[in-house]
């Protein structure tokens, strides 16, 4: 899965999903795609990360204390 950094518009593909949807993970890993060598695995904050259309991500994966 693809995400865009929101300071740098780079897209980042998250390596592990499941912290992504986990509300009581605040950051994911994934690598930067800029450049053409594959870059380092790194930590994103996700508060940092949008979907790629420039949607924000669900307040389900980010607030642990939401409800329906």
């Amino acid at each position: 899965m693809f995400l865009k950094d929101k300071e740098s518009g780079s897209l980042i593909e998250i390596i592990d999903i499941q912290p992504l949807i986990s509300p009581t993970s605040s950051a994911v890993s994934g690598r930067d795609q800029a450049g053409q060598e594959e870059q380092e695995p790194a930590t994103y904050q996700k508060e940092k990360l949008v979907f790629p259309s420039g949607e924000s991500l669900p307040i389900c994966w980010m607030d642990e204390n939401y409800t329906t």
